[in-house]
């Protein structure tokens, strides 16, 4: 079962890094570009989510005191829209210039939380990180890139390259095993990444006929796998996610238009 799991995630892997990529994307003037605003929604019963319990650090992770942690897999609003979603068009060759939004390229560690939780990085890009928090976090990255970063002290901030495009997922070493995000590090500027209400808006899109994408890091548990806290030496249970989810779509986009498409997603 194990194995299979490491196929699906090595598909998925591949799916997004393919498009990650951009197959060489070239940078021009777009002066007809079409906006696609599009909807990622929930259809049928929410399903319950997992959670798990603040056991370290209460009083930094848990300030309000309510004893568990939220995942933050599954964000639905109250119309029903999917945060956290990431929306892109696959196998672009040109377009405009990498304009990826600045505030999905710098993580911080605020209440043992990573904030934001999806992020967004240009290829070649630097994301900066920083912890908010007075104790130990270890960034411990895997996926189109491997690393592990201690963050000792508050409030200072260390800034990474991100040569390698892809889907890295990102967890804390530091035992607090809640911790969890998604970083996609792309090629190419038409990804967006949905909103609280499940909106995100492409623009400067050049005309022509494309497939749109929406990927979901998926919201289930599959299993426990056990890893060192760094600080204690000790063995700590974290959890392992699905590889998550794609969708497609055909798109059309005319210049100077605007094109709406919306996705739906359900528990299967």
């Amino acid at each position: 079962m194990r194995s299979l799991w490491r196929l699906a995630q090595f598909c998925v892997l591949l799916l997004v890094a393919a498009s990650a990529y951009g197959q060489g994307y070239h940078v021009v003037s777009v002066n007809d570009g079409g906006t696609i605003r599009g909807l990622v929604k929930w259809s049928g019963p929410v399903p319950k989510l997992a959670t798990l319990t603040i056991n370290k650090d209460p009083k930094i992770c848990d300030p309000d005191a309510h004893g568990i942690a939220d995942l933050e897999r599954l964000v639905i609003g109250p119309e029903g829209g999917v945060a956290n979603t990431v929306v892109f068009l696959k196998d672009v060759t040109s377009g405009k210039a990498l304009d990826l939004p600045t505030q999905r390229q710098f993580l911080d560690q605020k209440h043992c939380r990573y904030i934001p939780h999806i992020l967004l990085v240009p290829a070649n890009g630097t994301l900066q990180m920083k912890s908010s928090d007075a104790t130990l976090h270890t960034i411990h990255m895997e996926g189109a890139a491997t690393y592990n970063l201690p963050f000792p002290f508050p409030n200072q901030v260390i800034s990474h390259q991100m040569s390698t495009p892809g889907l890295t997922t990102l967890r804390c070493n530091g035992g607090h095993n809640w911790m969890n995000a998604e970083m996609l590090v792309v090629s190419h500027p038409y990804y967006a990444v949905t909103d609280e209400s499940g909106g995100f808006t492409l623009t400067d899109v050049p005309p022509g006929d494309y497939e749109i994408v929406a990927w979901h890091e998926g919201w289930k548990i599959m299993r426990q796998e056990t890893s060192i806290d760094v600080l204690t030496q000790h063995q700590v249970a974290r959890p392992v996610f699905p590889p998550g989810q794609t969708w497609s779509k055909k798109i059309t986009i005319r210049p100077n238009d605007v094109a709406s498409v919306t996705f739906t997603i359900a528990e299967k």
